[in-house]
C-alpha cells in the first residue's frame, strides 16, 4: 500500500462517512447498469414480447442489423441517470440504516448485534431500498417504454420525460413504483444480506483474517461473494422484474395496480413471469459483481474499509 493511502482515513458513521458510502453506489450502479443496456433491452422486449427474439444473442444481431449500433444502447441515459440516484440511495442508505437499527434495536451491544445481524442486513436493505426507488421509479419508466416501443417513443430521456408528462401528468412517473418496490425491495434485501454471509462465509475458510489480507485480497472476496449473491437475487426477483416491464408499457391511466396484474398474469400465467429469466441471470450476476467490486475498491480508494 502506498504512503497516500495510508494517509486516507475516514472514521466510521461520520458525515464523511456516509458522504463516500453515498458517492460509492453512484460509482458503483451508474455505469455498471448502463454498460449492460443491450442486453436489458433484449430482455425487456422479449418480456413484452417472449416471441420476438429466439435467443438474446440473435436479438441483439436483429436490432443491430435492422435498426443501427446505436439502438444497442436505447434506454442508456435513463438507466444511467436512475441507477446512479438508486445506488446512492441504496448503498449510502444501507449504511446509514445498518448502524441506525443496530443502536436503536441492539442498543448497540455487539453480542446482540452479531446474533441478529441477518435481520439487521434485512431491515437496512430493505429500508434503503424503499426510498432509493422513489428515485429511480420515474426515469426506470422511461427507460422501459423507451426499450418496448419500437420505434421507440422518444430519442433521449428529457424527450421521454417531456412527452411522458404533458401526456398523461406527473403521476404517470409512478404507476409502476408498486411492483418496482415488489422487485427491488426483495432484490437488495437477497443481494445485501446474502453477500454479507457469503463473504462472511469465505472468510471464515481462508487461513488468512480479514484483517491480516490487503485490500486487493479482500475486493477480490467482495467480487466472488458478489457474483453469488447476484445470482440469487436474480431469480428471488424475477417475477417482478416482468410485472414491471410490462405494467409500465401496457397499464392504461385509471387502471388500478390490481387490475393491471391480474389482467397480465391471466394472459402470460406462472410460465410467463419466467420469461427472460437465463439473461438476467447473467446480467445480475455480472452487475452484482463488478458494483461490489467497484464499491469497495471505491471504498479502500477514499480510507474505509472493505465491505463484508
Amino acid at each position: 500500500m502506498s504512503s497516500s493511502q495510508q494517509k486516507r482515513h475516514i472514521d466510521l458513521y461520520t458525515k464523511e462517512f456516509y458522504t463516500a458510502c453515498t458517492l460509492g453506489g453512484v460509482v458503483a450502479c451508474g455505469p455498471t447498469h448502463s454498460s449492460v443496456t443491450p442486453l436489458d433491452l433484449v430482455k425487456c422486449r422479449l418480456q413484452v414480447s417472449p416471441g420476438l427474439y429466439k435467443s438474446n444473442i440473435q436479438g441483439m444481431r436483429d436490432i443491430l442489423s435492422k435498426e443501427g449500433f446505436a439502438k444497442l444502447f436505447t434506454g442508456v441515459g435513463a438507466t444511467f441517470i436512475g441507477y446512479s440516484l438508486q445506488g446512492a440511495g441504496k448503498y449510502g442508505g444501507y449504511e446509514y440504516f445498518k448502524h441506525f437499527y443496530s443502536q436503536t434495536l441492539c442498543g448497540g451491544d455487539a453480542t446482540r448485534i452479531h446474533n441478529n445481524r441477518t435481520s439487521l442486513y434485512l431491515l437496512a436493505s430493505a429500508t434503503a431500498e424503499f426510498i432509493a426507488d422513489i428515485m429511480l421509479c420515474p426515469f426506470e419508466a422511461i427507460k422501459v417504454k423507451q426499450q418496448t416501443t419500437i420505434p421507440s417513443f422518444c430519442n433521449n430521456v428529457w424527450e421521454g420525460l417531456s412527452k411522458t408528462y404533458k401526456a398523461e401528468g406527473l403521476m404517470s412517473f409512478y404507476k409502476g413504483i408498486a411492483p418496482l418496490w415488489c422487485r427491488q425491495i426483495p432484490y437488495t434485501m437477497c443481494k445485501f444480506t446474502s453477500f454479507e454471509r457469503i463473504v462472511e462465509y469465505i472468510y471464515s475458510k481462508l487461513p488468512k483474517k480479514k484483517s491480516e489480507m490487503n485490500p486487493l485480497q479482500q475486493i477480490s472476496v467482495s467480487f466472488v461473494g458478489g457474483y453469488l449473491a447476484g445470482i440469487l437475487c436474480a431469480a428471488v426477483s424475477h417475477p417482478a422484474d416482468v410485472m414491471v416491464s410490462k405494467i409500465n408499457n401496457e397499464r392504461v391511466m385509471g387502471q388500478s395496480m390490481m387490475d393491471a396484474s391480474r389482467a397480465i398474469y391471466k394472459r402470460i400465467g406462472f410460465v410467463g413471469l419466467w420469461n427472460g429469466l437465463p439473461v438476467r441471470i447473467v446480467m445480475i450476476g455480472t452487475l452484482t459483481s463488478f458494483q461490489w467490486l467497484i464499491y469497495d475498491s471505491f471504498k479502500a480508494y477514499v480510507g474505509l474499509p472493505t465491505s463484508g
